[in-house]
C-alpha cells in the first residue's frame, strides 16, 4: 500500500483508494492511501489527480462508463470527500 501526501499538511485528510477488475490491472495498484488537502475535495478532483500519474491513469480513470463509490455507495463525481473515507473505483458490471 502507498502512501502519498498531496498539497499542504495543514488542513488534510486521509482517504483509501482502492482499485478492482479492468481499473486495477491497468493501474498496477490494488489500493492506496493519499492524504488530500483543501483543494481536493471531491471524486472529480482525485481522479483528476490520479491521472497525474500517467497515460495508463488518466485512460483507466476517464472510462466513459467507469463506476466511483464512496464507503461502498456509487456516486457521481461531484461527491464530496471526508476524512477516512474509502473511495473505490471499478468498470461497469454485467449479469446474465
Amino acid at each position: 500500500m502507498k502512501k502519498e501526501v498531496v498539497g499542504r499538511v495543514n488542513g488534510t485528510m486521509t482517504v483509501t483508494v482502492k482499485f478492482f477488475s479492468l481499473i486495477r490491472e491497468a493501474v498496477g495498484e490494488e489500493q492506496t492511501t493519499i492524504t488530500l488537502s483543501d483543494e481536493l475535495r471531491t471524486v472529480a478532483q482525485l481522479k483528476t489527480h490520479l491521472g497525474q500519474r500517467g497515460e495508463q491513469w488518466r485512460e483507466a480513470l476517464s472510462h466513459p462508463n467507469l463506476i466511483q463509490a464512496v464507503n461502498q455507495r456509487v456516486v457521481f463525481e461531484d461527491q464530496l470527500l471526508k476524512n477516512t473515507d474509502e473511495v473505490a473505483f471499478f468498470p461497469p458490471m454485467t449479469g446474465g
